[in-house]
């Protein structure tokens, strides 16, 4: 079966988190993708958060498995050489270089144009054109300033980051939705185009629920959340859902720090919520059976489904709730997602051979793709991450800048340092 991006050829100048998670996508579907390093260290996050001496770090290789790397020096001639001649024969180039950087390397956008009409050159800022323009970003920073800070954690608590990647992996998935555009345009229009993403206004998309809200505010209080009082923005919520249906996390037993589950009431679940809790009046008391009565003392509703939550284990709940067809789920820890099985049978968690760490989990265990095509195959992860090698001869350059992708598994012996 074939791959849906099989042909597509990326140079990849990317580095850290952002721009890798957009490429790592592109060679999960397939692209030939071709890591560029600076000479030396090469990505930072090879040797970054290492947890085996002189091993890449999980941080790398769970950003750039499936990819080929060469190693090439910007600043010297003959670098810009076998740059231009890489970028003639590719279809994507990638970076996410603070602004300015590849205008100084001497290859602003109309000059990569002359050499490759077709290229479709993707970037990822911090920020948009303006007086942020030249700032730099990062994760956090992008939480910050997208809005997703302000709106997460307790109401008497400070801003909080999520644990989720928002503002990196977030920004590269919002790139790759730019790339395959442009590239599909490029089909109809034979040129391709210039593709641009800032992590701010990624976040900012992300957190579109909660400018939803801060418009509703105009017309009084959000009565889905547990808050008491509003002022002029959006206040933090804890762990309300911020939608049409109530929901919040609940402790079970045995009352360790992740032993939660999320639980959503919708009308038609309130009967056998009660039910459950040990409280059949409740279904039919007007103090209780109404959405709108419960919106108004949300704390009590789910302190008493606490109180039956914490006789039994978070998938006891989930059993529970689900015979009844109720949404939940439990908070499932980093340990538990990467031991378990349901995620492992589907593919959605791999255990992998690698090279220096084995086959041992949870080392060599790391999310795949999550997307499923029906005739199309999707690279899982391989193993290896790529060889930062140095060929030195035209064979070697000639092999890089071909038409012809090697088979996904093959790596170069010869690539091309230019220092």
């Amino acid at each position: 079966m074939g791959k849906a991006l099989e042909g597509v050829r990326v140079l990849d100048m990317t580095h850290v988190q952002s721009g890798p998670s957009s490429t790592q996508i592109l060679a999960w579907l397939g692209a030939d993708v071709i890591k560029l390093e600076a000479p030396g260290q090469g990505d930072i996050t090879r040797t970054q958060l290492r947890d085996v001496p002189d091993v890449d770090s999980l941080y790398f290789t769970m950003l750039n498995a499936n990819k080929r790397s060469i190693t090439l020096n910007m600043k010297h001639a003959q670098g810009k050489e076998v740059f231009t001649r890489l970028v003639s024969g590719v279809d994507i180039l990638v970076e996410n270089f603070g602004p300015g950087v590849v205008e100084r390397f001497g290859f602003p956008w109309e000059r990569l144009q002359e050499i490759n009409p077709g290229l479709v050159y993707a970037s990822i800022k911090g920020f948009g054109p303006g007086r942020y323009a030249n700032f730099k970003a990062y994760e956090v920073i992008a939480q910050a300033m997208g809005g997703a800070m302000s709106t997460t954690g307790f109401e008497d608590g400070p801003p909080t980051a999520t644990g989720a990647q928002i503002g990196d992996s977030g920004t590269g998935i919002h790139l790759v939705a730019g790339i395959l555009a442009a590239l599909y345009q490029r089909t109809q229009t034979g040129r391709g185009q210039r593709v641009q993403v800032a992590m701010q206004d990624a976040v900012l998309n992300l957190c579109r629920v909660k400018l939803r809200d801060q418009q509703r505010l105009a017309h009084g209080p959000l009565g889905e959340y547990p808050n008491e009082s509003f002022g002029a923005e959006v206040p933090r919520s804890g762990n309300a859902s911020g939608g049409g249906q109530p929901g919040w996390a609940v402790r079970c037993a045995p009352g360790g720090p992740n032993d939660y589950i999320y639980v959503i009431i919708q009308p038609v679940g309130w009967q056998p919520i009660a039910e459950l809790i040990g409280r059949p009046e409740l279904a039919d008391d007007p103090g209780w059976n109404t959405p709108q009565v419960r919106l108004s003392k949300l704390d009590k509703v789910f302190a008493l489904i606490e109180e039956w939550t914490e006789q039994h284990t978070k998938q006891e709940v989930m059993e529970k709730l689900n015979a009844y067809n109720i949404p939940c789920g439990p908070i499932m820890s980093t340990k538990e997602l990467v031991e378990d099985e349901t995620l492992a049978e589907l593919g959605s968690v791999v255990e992998v051979e690698h090279p220096q760490r084995g086959r041992t989990r949870p080392s060599a265990t790391r999310s795949s793709c999550p997307t499923r095509t029906s005739t199309s195959s999707v690279r899982r992860c391989s193993g290896s991450t790529p060889r930062r090698c140095s060929p030195r001869s035209a064979t070697a350059i000639s092999r890089l800048t071909s038409c012809a992708s090697p088979a996904p598994s093959e790596f170069p012996k010869e690539t091309t340092t230019c220092h």
